[in-house]
């Protein structure tokens, strides 16, 4: 019989391996085992697809994989480059491949095979080999081996045989099944699979399975897109640099993916969440089931820009990643690097026909295209009117880009030299936007030109027609005719409310030229606070504040630096503070209600901005509080002045900011700007709020002192928290474990320990400004000083150190505590020679033992354990004498028990 690939040769090699050494062949046969078992089970038709498509690159044809049952089992078969000698060998070494380029490297894929059968046939029309485990069977028989446990490796013993594949093929596998095996439902689940690997391995053309027949087409669309197909169904594909990315189509509409895992080429197990089906080389664990670890993959989403961009704008969005949870470390990798990759690159297209990097665009929520025409050269950066809907919304949040909206876009409109006829056809454009009273707040800043030439900002601040006069209010504007539109109506044009008149910037800069001394103080607060009297909806604007009203001495100050007369705030502030008191005379004409709305005080102040960018508010510290942020805060809200409180008064400032609602919130927001503060600066009986804690909360009983306050629940955020957060609260707790005059419970002494050790492990403490203190508190609630405690950290210690000496948190984190208070950890103080021999067992023999672990619920140890009549170890270091324990790990790390004290073991060692 012809050998071509000296399959003799190997097979005596083999054989030879395993005589020599029995320990060779059960390893063979158990790494064969667990390649069926796990990584290769149901791969037949992904593993031989693989090696089909490798066949057909090297040969450069196009690949045809046949797959039909016989009598005589499955027959799968491929044209290409033909079985050579390095294919042997690898198929039969189970630990290397002949193959340089292409997948399947690790040479251990062909065991797929075994999951069907184990006689197996390998035809080619180069030579032809047989797998076999019968004979394999035969062969141990006549070496005199044993078969191992874990069954015959079939696949390391190859014979050659006179065997061709059939007619038009270069290379068949014949797999003969096992009993029990289901062929027909091997070949339908094999069905199942032809469409996918048609696309990830682009080397095979058609798959035939049975009378199925599968077959790739490609259709060049220009822009770098591929249309294929696979009988009815069609995805476009885009290469890039790194990976092919393919999308489902439908009626010429993309259909992201909805779940699906990384393509290998061929699929893995690793799950992934993005809109696209990606096939790529990536470094994978000799199954190819996973990625292997620290394996580079984000640079696979290198180029997914530009397979978006030649999407169709109206389907560019639709293969944005949308935020939610990954579905595993590799998804959230690569869902990183795709949102990355488009948030940097060009792909959005903006209305002037130029594509926009997302960064640098801005999208304005229902854009038409009348309304893109008059934006292109006034919006920079603005999104095409096919990716303004709410369709889209999400996708483009996803990637950043800024949402503009009503009000953004009627800042960006300020200072447009426009004609007012252009103006006109704007608000005409804008009509059908303004769907709602939010639209119109948002409008309400939107330039309006007038007729005397100028353009104002805001509709509120002008009239259409006859213009406004008496009462003072004399600030108003009138329309120019070619840009009056009933939008400015609806905007509030027509309907001069008081609060649209008092947001005219006309007003400001009345209030602005007062302080310069030019105009009637009197005179226009008699006009503005009547006004104000009539605001019923909406917030005034914040520079109305500004004012100028008299004190009770007859100076101006501005309206938030006044304080109503009998002010609570005043009860507690210093006696320098800037604020002042009004006038009783303006009280008397205009009302407290009016004035407080106005700006001036009767409690304290909140201060409100949006979409703040940095620590510019005039809160005191307010650069320290910034830095504890990872990121800019959404919207800032914060109780001003607190600096101003008199540091004697803080109780009852504390009730004052309790007892209004929107101060209260802000006392229960730990990470927020107010509760911050306080926990910094404010003191209750000379103790700051962060070294004491809420009456309810019990974590630091007995260490830390309650809140002696009526609305101690209400402060909570102001006050120590559950956990150790900063330098400030440790210093306090460990004065406070050294104060003997102090009586915590053990269970908050060891609790107060575990949460330092945390916090210390954890880089929250600064230790260079803590200093190791002399006097540590041990479990048994006594002080001593700290040259004689010492910090547990082995189990068997605790039963031969007193409880006087032993300082306890958690063992994990012995380390961290022990050099938090510089003590020492007690098992470098304290070493123990274990005296007599002992009976070695193991747990899991020993009756005692397993009763033990039963009735305790206590897991069973595992492995040896020496058994003692009498435990007794020879102590020497911190503490010197023999001791009786009831279990001890020696030096080594064996395990002594005291039979009588077995539970005690168990306990210890579990």
């Amino acid at each position: 019989m012809i050998d071509p690939f000296g399959a003799d040769a190997l097979r005596a090699a083999t054989l030879l391996a395993w005589t020599s050494s029995p320990t060779r062949l059960r390893e063979d046969a158990a790494t064969e085992s667990d390649l069926v078992r796990g990584g290769y089970r149901d791969r037949v038709l992904t593993e031989l697809a693989q090696n089909a498509a490798d066949a057909a690159a090297r040969a450069g044809v196009l690949g045809r994989l046949d797959v039909r049952l016989d009598v005589d089992g499955l027959h799968v078969a491929n044209v290409g480059a033909p079985l050579d000698e390095s294919g042997v060998q690898a198929m039969s070494a189970l630990r290397v491949s002949g193959k340089t380029e292409g997948v399947g490297r690790f040479g251990v894929g062909f065991t797929a095979v075994l999951a069907i059968g184990d006689e197996v046939e390998v035809r080619s029309v180069s030579g032809s080999v047989a797998f076999s485990a019968s004979r394999t069977r035969a062969e141990l028989d006549r070496a005199g081996l044993a078969a191992p446990e874990s069954g015959i490796p079939v696949l390391r013993l190859v014979w050659p045989t006179d065997a061709v594949p059939a007619p038009g093929f270069d290379t068949e596998v014949v797999i003969a099944p096992r009993d029990g095996v289901d062929l027909p439902a091997v070949v339908a689940a094999m069905r199942e699979e032809a469409v996918d690997l048609l696309l990830e391995l682009p080397a095979l053309h058609s798959i035939r399975i049975g009378d199925a027949e599968f077959a790739r087409t490609g259709t060049d669309l220009g822009r770098g897109l591929t249309e294929v197909a696979v009988g009815d169904r069609v995805w476009w594909q885009f290469t890039a640099p790194s990976a092919r990315w393919l999308v489902p189509v439908s009626d010429g509409s993309v259909r992201p993916v909805d779940g699906d895992v990384l393509r290998a080429p061929t699929r893995t197990d690793e799950e992934l969440s993005l809109p696209a089906l990606v096939v790529a080389s990536a470094d994978l664990q000799p199954d190819r089931r996973r990625i292997m670890p620290g394996a580079a993959i984000a640079h696979l989403a290198d180029g997914y820009a530009e397979f978006v961009a030649a999407l169709p704008e109206s389907e560019r969005t639709a293969l944005v990643p949308l935020p939610g949870f990954a579905s595993g470390a590799v998804d959230e990798q690569l869902r990183e690097s795709v949102l990355r990759e488009l948030v940097d690159h060009a792909w959005l297209p903006g209305v002037d026909g130029e594509c926009l990097r997302p960064r640098d665009a801005a999208v304005l929520p229902g854009l038409t295209t009348e309304l893109a025409e008059l934006l292109t050269d006034a919006v920079p950066g603005l999104v095409a009117p096919d990716l303004s809907g709410q369709s889209d919304a999400r996708a483009l949040a996803a990637v950043g880009v800024h949402r503009i909206g009503l009000a953004r876009l009627a800042e960006l409109l300020a200072g447009q030299d426009r004609a007012p006829s252009w103006w006109g056809r704007l608000y005409e454009a804008l009509t059908p936007l303004v769907v709602d009273a939010l639209a119109v707040e948002e409008l309400a800043a939107i330039p309006v030109p007038l007729a005397d030439g100028r353009t104002v900002t805001g509709p509120r601040t002008v009239v259409l027609g006859e213009g406004l006069g008496g009462a003072g209010v004399d600030w108003v504007r009138l329309v120019h005719p070619s840009a009056a539109h009933p939008l400015l109506a609806r905007l509030g044009a027509t309907a001069v409310h008081a609060l649209d008149v008092l947001s005219d910037p006309a007003l400001r800069d009345r209030i602005d030229a007062l302080w310069d001394g030019d105009g009637d103080a009197d005179a226009l607060a008699d006009a503005v606070l009547p006004l104000v009297a009539g605001v019923s909806t909406g917030p005034l604007p914040g520079w109305l504040g500004g004012l100028p009203l008299p004190d009770r001495f007859g100076e101006l100050q501005a309206a938030d630096e006044l304080l109503l007369p009998d002010a609570p705030l005043a009860d507690v502030l210093v006696s320098e503070s800037p604020f002042g008191t009004v006038a009783d005379r303006i009280v008397d004409v205009h009302g407290a209600e009016a004035l407080r709305a106005l700006g001036v005080g009767w409690g304290f102040a909140v201060l409100r901005a949006e979409l703040p960018t940095g620590p510019d508010h005039d809160l005191d510290d307010e650069s320290d509080w910034w830095a504890t942020l990872s990121d800019d805060p959404e919207v800032l809200v914060a109780v001003r002045d607190l600096d101003l409180v008199d540091p004697d008064r803080w109780p009852t400032a504390l009730t004052l900011l309790a007892s209004d609602p929107e101060t209260a919130a802000l006392l229960a927001d730990r990470a927020g700007y107010t509760a911050w503060w306080l926990r910094r600066h404010a003191r209750v009986d000379a103790v700051p709020l962060s070294s004491l804690r809420s009456p309810d909360d019990p974590t630091f009983e007995g260490l830390l002192d309650p809140l002696d306050h009526p609305d101690a629940d209400a402060v909570s955020g102001a006050l120590a928290a559950d956990r150790i957060e900063s330098t400030a609260t440790a210093e306090a707790l460990l004065d406070g474990l050294a104060d003997a005059n102090r009586a915590p419970a053990p269970a908050v002494i060891a609790r107060t320990h575990r949460l330092l050790a945390e916090a210390t492990a954890s880089g929250v403490l600064d230790l260079e400004a803590l200093s190791p203190p002399a006097r540590v508190r041990t479990i048994s609630g006594v002080v001593v000083d700290a040259a004689d405690a010492m910090v547990l950290d082995r189990p068997w210690l605790a039963s031969v150190i007193p409880a006087d000496r032993l300082v306890v948190g958690d063992l994990t984190s012995a380390g961290a505590l022990a050099d938090l208070l510089d003590v020492p950890l007690a098992a470098e103080a304290v070493h123990g020679e274990v005296l007599g021999v002992g009976r070695v067992g193991d747990w899991g023999r020993e009756p005692d033992a397993v009763l033990a672990s039963v009735t305790s619920g206590r897991p069973l140890p595992a492995g040896a354990v020496v058994l003692h009549d009498d435990l007794t170890v020879r102590l020497s270091g911190a503490r010197d004498g023999d001791v009786a324990v009831p279990w001890w790990v020696d030096d080594s790390g064996r395990t002594h028990v005291d039979v009588r004290r077995i539970d005690a073991g168990v306990a210890g060692a579990g």
